[in-house]
């Protein structure tokens, strides 16, 4: 393991306040800097907030302040919140900021002196919400966001991105581990090979931005003043760089999956023309989503991590965020979900297991931790190391769910091995020493059982470890060595610390007392925030708005989360079918449930509408005949090759089985009906077909992550699309 660890967070655009979305990635970079920090290792985490730009600028203007107050105001709230959550970043960067002022006219000044930026005139589109140059018609919409571009013709700075086409698809080859997970890397590969355009890299219609060295009516494209933050906040380019010269280059960004492009192509070409190395890992994770939709202010669906903690408190979302949630993979968020999961796992099974194996060694004891009989708690001293050894190697691989699951999984055993051993029953025929050491063993080893899983966890939940720690007679776990747990750290004759409780079961109302306060600060727009608006270019034809209705509907969005639960109720329904009649007749009532009263096998195509006047039309594509589908909608469908490692049954669903199956660069649970066709053990190790980019959802309270192709030949049962080569797992079907 190396001796220094840098890792950074996305810096958050201000223009709008933090939610639990932005929140997750900082709460996972909180998490490997805190288990970097206690393996010994010198680690450095950098978070801060992006503040430049066009869209700053008006959101500045519509608030009736300067654009320096407005990102005053809204990096304070994003400070805050982090430091009420207690995270442990070393610094906070703002691109406002001199230091980082000075650092980015340097590099730009460095790629101009090394022949990487000219000067040209640019026309093209320009989206303003996502500040990135598009390659769209005049009149489209973003390919990313959807809003409608604008059109800016301008004398530009360009940088010479085109240069660096071959060299990036070498070094993406050379270094595998470079973009994570492989569909981001793949996502950009395929980008790069489309091929590059030189990018225009600074604007002049608008001044919220860094000045161009020597030609101050320009200033640099954001995202190039972006990036430059991961080495500005290190001392690039002043006179101290010290902590360059340490921690660079960084060890991992964190970034969200719609800006991966801007930081693993931009970023590793400007890095190469500057001469500087690159850094060694970027991760795209998914999105939080809430509602079906990704968290957005216009949508009025934003979720405040300030909500959660005055409710549950700030270790029951960052629990449930590692613990809900697949890394890499978009996740949802509900209410009703984190306080089952907070229920279940945290006060149920973490903090009962705590409360009532200190108590009884309180009462039993008199809080002093008593000696153990060798060899009398085998099963659970050879499960804790097998449980150190796991929960590192996942956590190592940014697993974090599956390092949790394990860790729980010892929770779940020591709760059994304390049931089954019952040590405050007086059994009768053994005498009342021997029954004092029978109970000294099974409490001891519980409570060094809660000191293994309390060292493991305490990056996750770390004011609950801290509790913890402390009630064991440990000290401060910040200050323990934790670096090479073993089992029998715990030494019998400790003195426990104040008992307290450290997860008090969630009231009921917890879920309704949270959607409440929510509510109150998501009062839907009736009109879009100008933030988010984009003005009409001239020439370009007017795109009529939808009427107001006191709140911001997509249809679209709408359309397709009701197709969604169509289909979850449907599965259900058609998995517990009988017949081939009852099948039929689950499809017709989930359609009229689904679209108020549709007329008996209505198709499922959408009635025709008129074109907006004015309306930018379409790329005209070949229809489909009646009842197919074209090329294009064949080629969204992601098939990949999986590999059973789990198969069990699903209670009270005679023909669902749930799976665990391995893609090669991750696990997923998927929900088939196929066990009336499968037994689950005779699926273990099998490889099958799944459709890999089918949105979550959850079925009989379980999430099922895809979908495993099968064939039904009519009257019989589902056969599993299978391969007589031995075909690779994770490869792609095409």
């Amino acid at each position: 393991m190396s001796d220094k660890f840098y890792l950074t967070t996305p810096i958050y655009y201000v223009n709008a306040r933090p939610h639990i979305g932005t929140t997750y990635t900082t709460i996972v970079a909180d998490a490997i800097a805190r288990r970097k920090r206690s393996m010994g290792v010198d680690t450095y985490f950098l978070t801060g907030t992006d503040e430049h730009g066009q869209k700053i600028e008006r959101s500045a203007q519509k608030a009736g302040c300067s654009p320096q107050e407005f990102t005053d105001q809204v990096a304070a709230q994003f400070r805050a919140l982090w430091d009420r959550m207690g995270l442990t970043y070393d610094d906070f960067i703002r691109t406002t900021e001199p230091r980082h002022t000075r650092a980015v006219q340097k590099f730009f000044t460095l790629l101009k002196e090394r022949g990487f930026i000219y000067r040209d005139t640019y026309t093209g589109q320009y989206c303003v919400s996502d500040e990135a140059f598009v390659d769209v018609p005049p009149g489209a919409p973003c390919p990313e966001c959807g809003r409608i571009t604008e059109t800016v013709s301008e004398e530009n700075y360009f940088f010479k991105l085109s240069a660096f086409e071959r060299t990036l698809l070498s070094f993406y080859e050379e270094h595998p581990e470079f973009i994570q997970p492989e569909r981001r890397r793949n996502e950009v590969i395929s980008f790069v090979k489309s091929g590059l355009k030189d990018l225009s890299i600074s604007r002049s219609s608008f001044k919220w931005g860094i000045p161009v060295p020597g030609d101050e009516k320009h200033v640099i494209y954001v995202w190039m003043d972006a990036l430059v933050n991961y080495i500005s906040a290190l001392g690039w380019g002043s006179d101290d760089d010290t902590k360059f010269q340490k921690f660079w280059p960084a060890d991992l960004h964190i970034v969200g999956k719609e800006i991966t492009r801007f930081h693993c192509v931009y970023w590793p070409a400007f890095l190469m023309a500057a001469g500087l190395a690159l850094p060694k890992t970027i991760v795209g994770h998914g999105w939080l989503l809430f509602e079906e939709g990704k968290m957005s202010k216009s949508r009025g669906n934003i979720v405040r991590a300030e909500t959660i903690l005055d409710v549950l408190g700030a270790d029951a979302l960052r629990y449930f965020l590692l613990r809900e949630i697949v890394f890499g993979q978009d996740g949802n968020f509900s209410f009703d979900a984190l306080v089952k999961r907070y229920n279940a796992d945290l006060a149920n099974g973490y903090g009962n297991l705590v409360s009532r194996t200190l108590a009884m060694i309180q009462r039993y004891f008199d809080g002093v931790v008593p000696e153990a009989i060798t060899g009398q708690a085998d099963s659970i001293a050879t499960e804790a190391p097998q449980a150190i050894a796991a929960f590192a190697k996942h956590f190592e691989a940014l697993d974090f769910a599956r390092a949790l699951e394990t860790a729980w999984a010892l929770v779940g055993a020591v709760d059994g091995y304390l049931t089954a051993s019952a040590p405050w029953k007086q059994p009768e025929g053994i005498s009342e020493e021997e029954q004092k050491a029978f109970r000294g063993t099974v409490l001891y080893t519980a409570a060094e059982a809660i000191r293994v899983i309390t060292a493991l966890v305490y990056p996750v939940i770390p004011d609950a470890a801290a509790k913890v720690w402390a009630q064991l007679g440990l000290g401060d776990v910040r200050t323990a060595d934790l670096k090479n747990i073993q089992w029998g750290g715990l030494q019998p004759g400790t003195k426990l610390g104040e008992l307290g409780p450290v997860f008090p079961r969630a009231e009921k109302d917890a879920v309704a007392r949270m959607q409440e306060m929510e509510q109150k600060n998501n009062v839907p727009a009736e009109v879009k925030p100008a933030e988010e608006e984009t003005q009409p270019v001239a020439g370009a034809p007017a795109v009529p708005s939808a009427p107001v209705t006191g709140k911001v509907v997509n249809p679209t969005q709408e359309h397709i989360s009701r197709l969604h639960s169509m289909i979850d109720g449907l599965a259900v329904a058609m998995a517990e079918s009988t017949s081939e009649g009852a099948a039929v007749a689950a499809l017709e009532n989930a359609i009229r449930d689904t679209f108020g009263g549709a007329p008996k096998r209505a198709p499922l195509t959408a009635p025709a509408t008129p074109a907006p006047a004015g309306a930018v039309p379409p790329v005209a594509s070949v229809p489909a005949a009646e009842g197919r589908i074209t090329i294009d909608d064949f080629a969204k469908v992601e098939l990949r090759v999986a590999q059973v490692k789990v198969a069990e049954r699903v209670p009270k669903a005679d023909k669902l089985l749930r799976l665990e199956v391995d893609l090669g660069y991750e696990q997923r649970q998927i929900l088939a009906g196929i066990a009336e066709a499968y037994t689950p053990e005779s699926l273990i190790g099998r490889k099958v077909v799944i459709v890999a980019n089918l949105a979550p959802r959850k079925l009989r309270g379980y999430e099922s992550n895809g979908m495993v192709v099968a064939a039904s030949v009519e009257g019989g049962k589902a056969v599993l699309a299978g391969f007589l080569e031995d075909i690779e797992i994770g490869a792609r079907l095409k």
